[in-house]
């Protein structure tokens, strides 16, 4: 298991780097070719996960994706839905931190995808200038991808929710889709090791336009926690019989 972490990984970056590199041209072309080249390194990436350390992907409920523009509020455990959720929509823009738009290709590429930076430092203005960027890509008939929570958290950890999905929802009056996941079990965070088993992701009930803040901020938790708890659940009994203790998956934080 952890020489096939060791490959993966090494596999996953250099797949990363290659096509970066060869993205290049891109730069100069319409939109829709980067955007093409992300979904397809999220594809080759999540073959190279199932090949090499035997994780395989079950998405359920994808009949209740609504076409056009929405936004998509995630749970956010590991690395992995940064990617492998990237192919499930027609054009999904995800919002990221300000700071990885100065990354070198990254970046550029990003900006390029028309990702929605966030300067998290500046709180009120930055949740203005977030509902601005939502809603002219909402109005090209893109998907907005949030995760909720702003950062991974480890399966079980206790939410943290933050206001900036509520902000959004209520300034856009768009459609917003939670999705539960457990891939936090078999991509741990802070770690390098894979674990073999499935990877579940859930697309819940969509909630309609219109709730108060409130409401729609503890639908959107209750929605997501109790569809993830139940994933974990799942999960963790795969890797009981895969013979995986639970003790090894937990991170340091």
């Amino acid at each position: 298991m952890l020489i096939r972490s060791i490959v993966f990984n090494t596999l996953f970056y250099l797949n990363l780097i290659v096509q970066m590199l060869a993205t290049v041209p891109t730069m100069v072309m319409p939109r829709g070719a980067i955007v093409a080249v992300v979904r397809f390194w999220a594809r080759t990436s999540l073959w190279l996960l199932r090949r090499i350390c035997g994780i395989v992907v079950e998405f359920r409920g994808l009949e209740r994706i609504p076409r056009g523009a929405l936004i998509v509020a995630s749970k956010h455990q590991s690395m992995w839905e940064t990617f492998a959720l990237f192919p499930l929509f027609a054009d999904p823009a995800f919002i990221l931190k300000r700071e990885l738009m100065w990354i070198p290709f990254f970046g550029w590429f990003s900006w390029k995808a028309g990702m929605i930076p966030v300067n998290r430092g500046k709180r009120s203005q930055a949740l203005a200038e977030l509902g601005v960027s939502a809603r002219q890509e909402l109005a090209r008939g893109r998907q907005i991808v949030i995760f909720p929570e702003g950062t991974r958290r480890a399966p079980g950890a206790e939410p943290s929710y933050k206001f900036g999905v509520t902000h959004l929802y209520a300034e856009t009056g768009a459609v917003c889709l939670p999705i539960a996941l457990n891939s936090g079990l078999f991509w741990p965070r802070r770690s390098f090791r894979r674990f073999p088993g499935t990877i579940i992701v859930e697309v819940l009930d969509p909630i309609a336009p219109g709730l108060s803040k409130e409401d729609f901020a503890v639908r959107l938790q209750q929605s997501i926690e109790t569809a993830t708890a139940r994933l974990i659940v799942e999960g963790e009994r795969e890797l009981a019989r895969n013979g995986i203790k639970q003790a090894s998956l937990a991170p340091s934080s």
